[in-house]
Parts: C-alpha cells; sequence; structure tokens
C-alpha cells in the first residue's frame, strides 16, 4: 500500500513540473530545473514511506515520476490552444 501511495505522490509532484517544462525551451536551464528539482521531493517522499532503494522498484519510480511530467506538459499543451 505504501508503494501505490507513493507512485501516486511522485506522479501527483511532477505534475506541476511537467506543466512548467512545457513552456521553457529545451535544454536551457529552467528546463533542466523543470526536469530535476522534484528528484529531492521524490527522495524525501521514498524515505518517509519507509520504502528502501530497490532496483526491483526502480523502474516503476520512474515510470511514476516521467508520467507526470508528461501528464502536466500535455496539460499545458492542451491548455493554451483553447
Amino acid at each position: 500500500m505504501e508503494l501505490l501511495l507513493l507512485l501516486v505522490g511522485i506522479f501527483a509532484v511532477n505534475l506541476p513540473f511537467g506543466f512548467w517544462r512545457e513552456g521553457v525551451r529545451k535544454f536551457s536551464l529552467a528546463w533542466f530545473v523543470a526536469v530535476h528539482a522534484a528528484v529531492p521531493l521524490v527522495i524525501l517522499m521514498r524515505l518517509l514511506a519507509g520504502i528502501k532503494w530497490s532496483f526491483a522498484i526502480l523502474p516503476l519510480l520512474v515510470a511514476a515520476y516521467f508520467a507526470g511530467q508528461w501528464v502536466g506538459a500535455r496539460y499545458r499543451r492542451n491548455a493554451t490552444r483553447s
């Protein structure tokens, strides 16, 4: 259960960062920060959830991270079209 809550939290934390990333020039300093600023938050969330580091859960964590970034970016693209 803790892992599921952690994955949902990682996804949610990355939504605004993905939204922000979509609005800046690719590979600029702002883009780099938007992609990587959530990493310390994700690590803190994992530690607070009591989930130890494991290569077995790494693909799930990365998938939740990039899914949040992707959905946030898609939301900005769709919001600016209207």
